[in-house]
Formats: structure tokens, sequence, C-alpha cells
């Protein structure tokens, strides 16, 4: 039985994420992420303006006057949306948990494919593979998708991105397009990411929050590490503790936007504080541009 929460939850992103996909997303989404190629559908007749290399001469010949072929994009995508369900999506200081922000996103993503008639599947990871959902389109398949992530109870605390890109690779042998939502506070899937991504369309979609890279000035704090449960008291008075903090995960941030640069991978980074719709719009247009 899902909480009462929850179903209104889904309900509130369901209204958000339709009114996003009917209104902005669908056709950004479609010119971002093509089909698989072109398929013939029918000749009409030759009007001005129209690309003479399209013109079938024998047609044409049959006809006594220029005749063109007509095609249509083969659209039927495979879109895996591999979520992050790891105890640090828990962690929210300013609107939304990252575990929010990732549902949305997921719920986006999953509406606009199925819009757009492409399958979507889902895996929901922790230290290990939590939940798989096989690629669907069916119009529900969306509400299912929303209703995973946020009331699936994962039994892991850790991450293990390494394990959940094995996964894939596993059950899903189509090349596809994959959305992976994270916070990427995780180590040793440099060398499965690269795999993944030479078999399938990767896009990384990085989620934070702002207090992950700044401490506030309040005092003494403990902090709990959410994933391991180790806890550690810290003077956030202290102006060189704040600045070596604010370094290290400025550093870390850099450090992975290079390993995807250095991938030539796709990638997205999300707020918890601002709006994940210009992002992805940015994202979507960069993408087609450079199409």
């Amino acid at each position: 039985m899902i909480p009462e929460e929850i179903l209104r939850k889904i309900h509130l992103i369901h209204i958000q994420t339709k009114h996003l996909v009917n209104d902005i997303m669908a056709g950004e989404y479609e010119s971002a992420f093509r089909g698989r190629g072109m398929e013939f559908e029918e000749v009409r007749e030759y009007q001005a303006g129209d690309d003479v290399r399209t013109i079938d001469w024998n047609v044409t010949a049959r006809m006594g006057r220029p005749y063109i072929k007509l095609f249509r994009e083969e659209r039927e995508l495979i879109v895996m949306l591999l979520v992050d369900i790891s105890a640090s999506g828990q962690f929210g200081t300013v609107k939304k948990l990252k575990k929010e922000v990732a549902a949305e996103v997921a719920a986006l993503l999953a509406y606009t494919a199925i819009r757009n008639n492409d399958k979507v599947g889902l895996i929901l990871f922790s230290d290990h593979v939590e939940k798989y959902v096989p690629p669907k389109k069916a119009r529900g398949h969306g509400w299912r998708v929303i209703r995973e992530i946020l009331s699936f109870e994962p039994q892991g605390r850790k991450t293990d991105i390494a394990q959940a890109l094995d996964y894939l690779g596993r059950v899903v042998r189509k090349r596809c397009i994959c959305f992976l939502l994270s916070d990427f506070l995780a180590s040793d899937f440099e060398k499965p990411l690269r795999l993944s991504n030479k078999r399938h369309d990767m896009v990384a979609v990085a989620i934070s929050d702002p207090r992950e890279f700044e401490l506030p000035r309040v005092g003494f704090v403990e902090l709990e590490d959410a994933e391991t449960g180790r806890a550690l008291l810290i003077d956030t008075n202290d102006g060189y503790l704040r600045r070596n903090y604010k370094e290290m995960r400025q550093k870390e941030d850099t450090d992975r936007k290079k390993l995807f640069r250095s991938m030539d991978l796709d990638s997205v980074s999300l707020s918890t504080h601002v709006s994940y719709t210009e992002p992805l719009l940015a994202f979507f247009r960069r993408r087609e541009r450079r199409l």
C-alpha cells in the first residue's frame, strides 16, 4: 500500500511533467534524439523548393512530370533510466531532496519519450540493482516509473554505479539512450561508464545540493554520512575548514566534468535549489545543434 503522501507527490509530479511535456519538452527531445534511420513512405509530385536529390526518376519517367520520394524517421527508440536511490539521495537543504529531483526529471523524461513513441525502462540501484522495469511505451507506464522511484524502499544504502551499468549491459542488448541520474558520490565507475558509453547513448544527469559545496557558518555541527552512518563533529566557524571543504568539493565536481568530457559523454548538472527545466532544455538544444 502506497502512503497517501507519496500518492499526492505522484499526482503533483504527473500534473507538472504533463504540462512540461505538452508545452515545452516534446519537440526539443525529438530533435535532440533522432530515430535509427529513414524509411520510405510514399511519392508525391514535385513542388517548388523540394530537394532535387529526392526525385524518383523511375516514377518521373513513367508519369511524364517530376515526382519525389518521401521518407519518415524510424522513431521508436529504447530509453533507459538508471536512477540512484542510495541514502545520499535523501539529502536536500533548500526546496527539494535530491531523490525528489531525480523522480521528477525521470518522470519528465519518461513521459516525453513515451509521447514520442519510444519505449522506456527503469533500473533503480543503490549498492546493487534494486528494481528493474523492462522498457514499454504504454500510456500508464510513466505513472509506474514515478511510483517506483518515490515509493520503492531500497535495501542498500551505498552507491555502486559500476554494478548498475553492468546490469544494463546484460538486460538491454540493443543500443539505447540511457539517462544516468545520480549525485555521483561514488568511485570506481570510470571503466564501466566508458564501456557503456561506447555501446549506448549515455547521458549523465548529476544532481547536487548547495550545502554539498559550501558549509554555513553556524558553529559546531555533527555531520553524518547517509551511506555509511559515520558521524563527525566539526566547527563551522573555522574558516580554514570551510575553505578546504569548498575547494575539495569543487575539485571533485571539476574532475567529474573533465572525466565526462574525456569520454565525449553528454552530461547535465542539476541542483535542488533551482528549476531543472532550463538546464534540460539547454542540454537538448546543445545536442540538437551538435547533431
